[in-house]
């Protein structure tokens, strides 16, 4: 059974047991998340459900492991012939989540 949820604005494909990045959200490592934005769900029996945009009365139920950061991305502008050019940086921050189950 695996499920894709959406989070972030980002699509990710989930199964239970799996530990998964997201964008940051406000919760502490221990706290128990619910995630009702169901998009796609494949049972174990090969049935499929597709929702338009979620799926109704599906859920992910997970656990918050704690946060980390992604890499850091460089960004570099430049004009040529002015005498422009720029350096700034973007680390994002992530929330670790442990799936426990999907709940149809």
């Amino acid at each position: 059974m695996f499920a894709i949820i959406q989070s972030g604005g980002r699509q990710v494909k989930v199964t239970p047991g799996a530990v998964i990045e997201v964008d940051r959200f406000d919760a502490q490592p221990g706290d128990e998340v619910s995630i009702d934005r169901v998009l796609f769900l494949e049972k174990d029996g090969g049935e499929v459900l597709t929702g338009s945009p979620y799926v109704a009365d599906v859920r992910v139920l997970g656990i918050v492991d704690g946060e980390s950061r992604g890499p850091k991305i460089r960004v570099f502008k430049k004009k040529r012939r002015k005498g422009m050019r720029r350096t700034k940086g973007h680390r994002s921050t992530f929330t670790r989540v442990r799936i426990k189950d999907i709940q149809v």
